[in-house]
């Protein structure tokens, strides 16, 4: 395996002190963690929001509480898990996704909310990257932006196929732009396009059966939370129906994926702690600008390539940041 970064995954503690620990600690700042995972799937990216506010020297449990809210891959509950944040009285609110960004605007115009989301503009969080203006700052992650680069890559790997299927949420607030992008690219690169649509476990099943159906070749699952907590049954139902996938984050590939190529998904949620650490500190969120991601990861697993009967081309073997064979 060939690494660029190492990153320590720690189990356990995700969940946040007992109540009655916090309890002991009225005096120091709250910070509100919004995510629309479950706990068990998000040990190394709490970790890595934990390493953002020890950069700016708030450690949970010394000078620092952390209440944690979980959606578990449910994007109805987030509104109610905002609302209850916001009653609580968080001095901050970390907003890990689209949706949750989305809930916690709704929820509060004063409480400072720290996100990491796809399009932090064109989803009319802020009115600009530079000075946000309002109580919202944090990283826009390009994920719209890069799914034709995901796309091209993908027809590069298995260039023969000509009907490559793209995979959304319809409940998510990208999945419009994800399609136009795709469809753009797609034209561009004389393929065809399938929209298949799964917002729920069992849709997914039927997502795949449909992608038989149209013989398609390949397959771009677009970035959402919902495909991140159900990562392992995708990479399952893709290589059962032994079709090539593109993912956008390495940690789809760790699980058995394919291939992958987007921002690193525990490096801007660092980013989003060390922002929350700024506020608590005194910074305001209209004067921070939104941060986007500086490096992108190419991740190939050579496993999953050769049970798929792929050659991987030199092109793409140069180009990874990791090779995990």
């Amino acid at each position: 395996m060939r690494r660029r970064e190492f990153i320590t995954i720690l189990g356990g503690g995700v969940v946040g002190w007992p109540l009655a620990a916090r309890a002991q600690q009225k005096t120091m700042p709250v910070i509100g963690y919004l995510s629309p995972w479950s706990p068990n799937l998000s040990a190394a990216v709490v970790v890595a929001f934990r390493e953002g506010l020890s950069e700016i020297g708030y450690v949970e449990g010394q000078n620092l509480a952390i209440e944690y809210r979980w959606a578990e891959g449910r994007y109805e509950q987030l509104p109610a898990l905002a609302a209850d944040l916001v009653g609580s009285k968080v001095d901050v609110i970390a907003a890990l996704s689209t949706p949750s960004a989305l809930a916690a605007k709704n929820a509060t115009s004063t409480i400072p909310i720290v996100f990491s989301v796809a399009d932090a503009v064109a989803s009319g969080f802020v009115a600009g990257l530079a000075r946000p203006g309002g109580n919202l700052t944090g990283v826009s992650n390009l994920i719209v932006e890069l799914l034709p680069k995901r796309l091209e890559l993908l027809t590069e790997l298995v260039p023969q196929v000509r009907v490559i299927a793209l995979l959304v949420n319809p409940t998510n607030p990208n999945t419009e732009p994800m399609i136009r992008e795709a469809q753009e690219a797609a034209r561009a690169k004389g393929v065809r396009l399938h929209i298949l649509k799964a917002g729920a476990p069992e849709e997914l099943e039927t997502a795949f059966a449909t992608l038989v159906q149209l013989q398609a070749g390949g397959l771009v699952v677009g970035t959402d939370p919902f495909f991140s907590s159900r990562r392992a049954q995708l990479v399952a139902l893709a290589a059962s129906h032994t079709v090539p996938a593109i993912y956008e984050y390495r940690e789809f590939v760790d699980t058995g994926g394919l291939i992958s190529y987007g921002p690193s998904i525990t490096g801007a949620t660092r980013e989003v702690g060390v922002y929350a650490g700024k506020i608590l500190k005194g910074a305001k969120p209209a004067d921070l600008p939104v941060e986007q991601p500086t490096t992108l990861e190419l991740v190939v697993n050579l496993k999953t390539a050769e049970a798929l009967g792929l050659t991987v081309p030199p092109s793409i073997l140069a180009r990874a940041d990791e090779v995990i064979e």
